[in-house]
């Protein structure tokens, strides 16, 4: 008999401009539970991929001055190289641009015109460009596109439609059957309220103003419109339409797409609907969940809020970034994040309960026993509630990732190591060497390693690159799901000198150069906005560090009869003694602010070079204006 399989999808990402955190949310919770599918045995294909067609796209390459495929294409190349760098470890990576999903969306497009389910007609309505949409008079908000809020433009033009009028009945009573199909299930009653009960509007599925895009092979003019394109993709990728279709037969119909709640209603009901004109059955699940906030607001490309995730993983590891994304945000609704919150949950769980288990158990194994501890022998009433607890993990586990509820999983896991610190605390190791009862101090020692072994198992889709590390540690080889109950392992001899899993981080070093940041680090301004700022030679009078943050520095600055107090976090930087005298250039007129504590009434003008920072000097006299 076969495995079982799992097919699970995440959307396919719009290449505008590089990928960011928000990406990394929804990719690496697939990848955990792709990871962790396969764990237990099953036959996984985990599809991700990039929507590359569109007006969008089209209009910022022209800007750029190239065609809209070398407009992505080094974008793509940059998020398989942050996927590699997140360790995702997906099976196929689609592009709408790729030659077999072009034909497969022209044969579905045409399948579905010669069955009389896509016809031409006139489309007038309301369009958004950033998110590809049309939209109805009665739908906008407050005149704007009810999605992103941007301004939206009247559009008429002949195009094909898509009759789900036709089939609306139809996909309501599969649903009524199937209500599982939207997860969470809060989001079934939007999808019916918002867009089923009022009637379903036959869909816009081509363009004739955008040629970025798949051609309609029996209509040149015409483009196939974005959701046709990219949401035919979950089939394209298996073989649909072509000559081997055995992967389509073999995973289809996928167990998990994984997607954004902003593009829930597409998954849901236009993508059901072609489904069910091509005869094909319908996905298992679609699960629509929360978006990465930072500030409170979204975390976007068109915002401008966030910055390379690889910054991320070279200051902290790729592994506390994976923890943090899929222990910090509860599925299915929002979630804030922060760097600093980040590197306060690498401390408090990945350092202080994890990684410190690991290092004083393995040194304590050497210590007492060179390094060697045999299977237990004596198993006492503790022994016997720890082990029971360790043994019920993988159950309590796998009932929380069938849900898709990560951050309990990881709660169930980091409880048992909770727990083996607490054991540690209740048996007294160092206690039991003195008394040299060797006997007890072998099976305590062995029930710790133990659970370090079962808890590193079900880590492993996680963190998989901190579970591979204990396993090297301990000298386990052949850690799988069918070994993990406490007892499997004979004998373990770890390794001489553990290695120290998460160094701790400086949380109130990082608060400082965080907030440091945010007053040297100014947002993305208009021309209009840049003729409005005034920048003027200044002249250091005074300069010392800020009592209550090491790196910033306090000076006072003459810029031509006048003398502001500047705050700037260039102490790292700059010597305040050799600061004095110095002919600066200052943002005049930007909006006082308290730093730490200290008014700053004014900017200094700094700039970087490879990743050293000066202060940006001028010959002319106190006061001069600069334009």
């Amino acid at each position: 008999m076969g495995k079982n399989t799992y097919y699970i999808t995440t959307p396919i990402y719009y290449p505008s401009d590089n990928f960011h955190i928000g990406h990394c949310y929804t990719t690496v919770i697939a990848d955990a539970l792709a990871r962790y599918k396969r764990l237990k045995g099953y036959d996984v294909f985990f599809l991700t991929g990039s929507d590359e067609h569109g007006q969008k796209i089209e209009e910022r390459a022209k800007k750029k001055g190239c065609t809209p495929k070398e407009f992505v294409d080094p974008i793509i190349d940059n998020a398989k190289d942050l996927w590699k760098s997140l360790d995702i470890s997906y099976n196929k990576f689609i592009r709408t641009t790729d030659h077999e999903h072009v034909e497969c969306v022209q044969k579905v497009f045409k399948q579905l015109y010669d069955q009389g389910d896509i016809y031409k007609g006139t489309y007038e309505g309301w369009y958004c460009t950033p998110c590809e949409s049309f939209w109805t008079e009665s739908q906008l908000k407050d005149g704007k596109c009810p999605d992103c809020g941007r301004e939206v433009k009247l559009t008429k033009e002949n195009a094909y439609f898509l009759k789900l009028s036709k089939y609306q009945k139809q996909l309501e009573e599969y649903l009524e059957g199937h209500k599982d199909l939207m997860q969470p299930v809060t989001r079934y009653n939007e999808m019916y309220n918002n867009f089923l009960k009022p009637g379903l509007k036959d869909l816009c599925v081509s363009r004739s103003s955008v040629k970025w895009g798949i051609p309609v092979t029996f209509d040149p003019e015409q483009t196939v419109y974005v959701w046709v394109d990219a949401l035919t993709n979950y089939i394209s990728a298996l073989g649909y339409k072509t000559d081997d279709e055995s992967l389509f037969e073999k995973y289809w119909p996928a167990d998990l797409h994984l997607v954004g709640k902003e593009i829930f209603r597409f998954h849901t009901i236009i993508w059901p609907i072609m489904l069910i004109a091509l005869g094909l059955p319908l996905p298992k699940k679609v699960y629509g969940h929360g978006w990465l906030t930072m500030g409170g607001d979204k975390i976007s490309k068109s915002k401008g809020n966030f910055k390379d995730p690889r910054l991320f993983i070279k200051d902290y590891g790729v592994d506390t970034i994976r923890y943090f994304l899929l222990s910090e945000v509860p599925f299915g609704s929002d979630g804030n994040f922060s760097e600093l919150l980040m590197v306060e949950r690498r401390n408090s769980d990945l350092c202080n309960v994890l990684g410190n288990l690991v290092n004083r158990t393995i040194s304590m194994v050497n210590k007492y026993f060179g390094g060697k501890v045999s299977k237990i022998s004596n198993i006492t009433e503790l022994d016997n509630e720890v082990i029971n607890y360790l043994n019920s993990m993988d159950k309590d586990v796998d009932e929380k990732l069938e849900s898709l509820n990560a951050p309990a999983a990881l709660a169930d896991i980091f409880s048992r190591l909770n727990r083996l610190n607490k054991y540690i605390d209740e048996t007294e190791p160092w206690k039991l060497a003195k008394l040299e009862d060797k006997s007890r101090l072998n099976d305590v020692l062995y029930v710790i390693l133990d659970g370090i072994r079962l808890c590193a198992i079900e880590l492993e889709a996680f963190i998989p690159a901190t579970s591979k590390k204990i396993y090297e540690q301990i000298n386990v080889s052949d850690a799988s799901f069918e070994n993990n109950t406490i007892g499997y392992v004979e004998s373990y001899q770890v390794t001489e000198k553990p290695e120290i899993l998460f160094a701790r981080i400086d949380e109130k070093e990082l608060k400082e150069k965080l907030e440091a940041k945010e007053i040297e680090h100014l947002p993305e301004i208009s021309i209009d906005d840049f003729a409005k700022m005034e920048m003027v030679v200044g002249e250091v009078l005074e300069s010392k560090k800020h009592e209550k943050a090491d790196k910033l520095l306090v000076s006072k600055v003459d810029i031509g009869g006048e003398v502001r107090q500047i705050v700037s976090g260039i102490a790292e930087h700059v010597d305040p003694k050799e600061f004095v005298g110095k002919k600066v250039v200052v943002l005049a007129n930007l909006k006082p602010v308290k730093i730490r504590g200290v008014e700053s009434q004014g900017m200094i003008i700094c700039a970087e070079n490879e990743g050293k920072i000066e202060v940006v000097t001028s010959s002319l006299p106190a006061g001069s204006k600069l334009s």
